[in-house]
């Protein structure tokens, strides 16, 4: 009888332990196992534009912000290199708000939004003059380019924009590419002021 006294604490001790370290070890298994990862939607138009518009938009911010503001008003005319047909081209801060003035003439066609009159004429507000105005006006065109996207289908992509001739989906688009052609303008310019654009940093110069 006193062997079963001393027996039976002993087993719910020995039960208590095996399955207190059972359950550590599926812990600790469960924490060294990787995470499933969630399945990610489908693609849509919509989707597939906005990555774009990110893409670009985080290009040409970055690019926006390397200038120092007192080369925002730089442009290669200033250089008088012999021969050289700059004489009136854009300097880098109204290449920022020409993009930015095309981006809502374009993207409002999808969303609807009216256009204030001082946005119009190509090249943006006048009275935007700091490198921090300009940048702003950059991002809030951009966040009216996702918007538009938003509004993508692939039953209304290929109607034409309220007050254009072209479908809703060139408009999307063509704010893209339009804004990669002064993208890649505005990396020269950075380039003719010794700096290294940001998306070329750490790569092969």
């Amino acid at each position: 009888m006193k062997q079963i006294q001393i027996f039976l604490p002993l087993a719910v001790l020995i039960f208590i332990f095996t399955v207190t370290a059972l359950g550590d070890g599926k812990s600790a298994a469960a924490a060294r196992a990787p995470q499933a990862q969630q399945p990610q939607p489908p693609p849509t138009i919509a989707s597939t534009v906005d990555h774009e518009i990110s893409t670009i938009e985080k290009e040409l911010v970055e690019v926006a912000e390397a200038m120092p503001e007192n080369k925002f008003n730089f442009s290669p005319e200033s250089l008088n290199i012999p021969g050289d047909d700059y004489k009136g081209v854009r300097t880098f801060a109204v290449q920022l708000k020409h993009v930015a003035a095309s981006n809502y003439f374009l993207w409002s066609a999808l969303t609807g939004d009216k256009i204030p009159e001082n946005f119009k004429g190509g090249n943006g507000p006048e009275d935007l003059k700091t490198k921090a105005d300009i940048i702003k006006f950059l991002k809030d065109s951009f966040a009216l380019g996702h918007k538009a996207a938003a509004t993508l289908t692939t039953e209304n992509m290929l109607q034409t924009a309220e007050h254009s001739k072209s479908s809703r989906l060139y408009l999307a688009t063509f704010a893209v590419a339009h804004a990669f052609d002064h993208y890649g303008q505005m990396v020269e310019y950075l380039r003719m002021n010794g700096i290294v654009p940001p998306e070329s940093r750490g790569k092969s110069n």
